[in-house]
């Protein structure tokens, strides 16, 4: 069983920056994808960024240039660099990887960005 453990979150200003953190507890080279997703009140969860090799990234438009997502394999950690935040990325954050046959998903982390 895989286990993801987030971190990072908080409450800043718009403009500020964040980095979000999701420590496995397997080697991240087990996983094909690894991803973060966003869940704002009254909303569907939303994919935000994922990662399957450095030069295979996707962004949603709406973070596309202000977010970065990135890895450290010898911590087996996966990063979310959050810069220039917005009111609009106020959300739990969730870490999510996967395999071919299974996903596993984080217990999320808040993050609120006050105009």
């Amino acid at each position: 069983q895989v286990q993801l453990v987030e971190s990072g979150g908080g409450l800043v200003q718009a403009g500020e920056s964040l980095r979000l953190s999701c420590a496995a507890s397997t080697s991240i080279f087990d996983f094909n994808t690894m991803g973060w997703y966003r869940q704002a009140p009254g909303k569907q969860r939303e994919l935000v960024a994922s990662f399957v090799s450095v030069a295979d990234t996707n962004y949603a438009d709406s973070v596309k240039g202000r977010f970065s997502i990135s890895r450290d394999s010898a911590k087996n950690t996966i990063y979310l660099q959050m810069n220039s935040l917005k009111p609009e990325d106020t959300a739990v954050y969730y870490c999510n990887v996967r395999n071919r046959l299974f996903t596993w998903w984080g217990q999320g982390t808040q993050v609120t960005v006050s105009s």
